[in-house]
């Protein structure tokens, strides 16, 4: 009897003893791994999941990651949609690099007075441009739609677009952007006798905003219910830079800028009227019918910003 008592004593001993080193071990081994809320995780949680595959083909994850802090605008999967994503891993990494502030900078501390921020880019030159409208904020003309998104190194703010980095002055975003007519309207200009030089004055003008027409409206404007001439030059040379001048404001002027209702500004020669209604965003000089704006907040250097007209501007 005390042999077996002695014999079960150990068995259970050895049992017990076994269970407890098998459990230590497995508390030991098979933790979780508990990944920091870090800007890349809060983004792959909320299914960015464009922008996260963007960032790792960039080689920014570790940026991302890093101890901040950070603000990341973040484009959702449909923004990124309607562009197409630069295979060139440099110019992808700029993009995405122009999304992305070098503090930590939340919907709040955004007033009304237009604020700059530098990006991390490669060249250190390029701004974003953010300012509340109302009870919304704003980046480069882009609404954020959901603010304050918060990580351990940082915070997100959603948009709905992707911002673009400006790629070069105003005339070089317009030659870029192939507003042909324009180019040519501002170098007939900018020569010959009594011309004014607005090729230099546009090139390096800061935080302005132009108004470019189409190339169609340069057509329309030049055809027999327009003014019946035959090309650009022949446009009196007064007349031209006047008109020209019409589509410049002094002042960067990102669509959300334009209030409700009829508005008047004055341009760098006469002025512009617009029409913001439920139905669109007409634009007129003091002269002619109005056109639309067609497309809007293409960021050019300077602090500049360009939007698309379909009509000529007449003073």
């Amino acid at each position: 009897m005390k042999v077996k008592s002695l014999f079960l004593m150990l068995t259970g001993s050895i049992f017990f003893t076994g269970s407890m080193i098998l459990f230590t071990g497995c508390d030991k081994n098979d933790d979780p791994v508990v990944e920091p809320n870090t800007i890349v995780k809060v983004a792959t949680d909320n299914g960015f999941t464009t922008l996260v595959s963007a960032v790792r083909t960039a080689g920014l994850e570790a940026t991302l990651k890093g101890p901040g802090p950070l603000t990341v605008f973040a484009p959702t999967n449909t923004a990124f949609s309607a562009i197409t994503i630069p295979s060139d891993v440099n110019v992808l990494k700029n993009i995405l690099l122009y999304h992305t502030l070098g503090a930590k900078v939340e919907a709040s501390q955004v007033n009304a007075t237009p604020l700059t921020y530098g990006v991390l880019t490669a060249n250190g030159t390029d701004s974003v441009y953010v300012k509340r409208v109302g009870t919304d904020v704003y980046i480069n003309g882009v609404k954020v739609a959901t603010a304050n998104v918060q990580a351990v190194n940082g915070v997100v703010h959603v948009i709905g677009s992707v911002l673009l980095p400006p790629t070069g002055n105003l005339v070089q975003t317009v030659v870029g952007s192939g507003y042909d007519s324009l180019a040519v309207a501002v170098t007939v200009a900018s020569s010959g006798p009594g011309s004014v030089d607005l090729l230099t004055a546009l090139s390096n003008i800061n935080n302005a905003t132009l108004f470019a027409p189409t190339n169609q409206a340069f057509r329309d404007l030049l055809s027999p219910a327009g003014l019946n001439l035959p090309n650009i030059a022949a446009i009196p040379k007064a007349t031209l830079i006047a008109v020209l001048r019409n589509h410049v404001l002094a002042s960067r002027f990102f669509a959300a800028d334009i209030p409700a209702g009829t508005n008047t500004v004055p341009a760098l020669a006469g002025t512009i009227t617009f029409g913001n209604t439920a139905s669109g965003v007409t634009i007129k000089g003091a002269g002619g019918s109005a056109g639309n704006i067609t497309k809007v907040d293409k960021v050019a250097k300077n602090g500049c910003v360009v939007h698309e007209i379909s009509k000529v501007l007449l003073p």
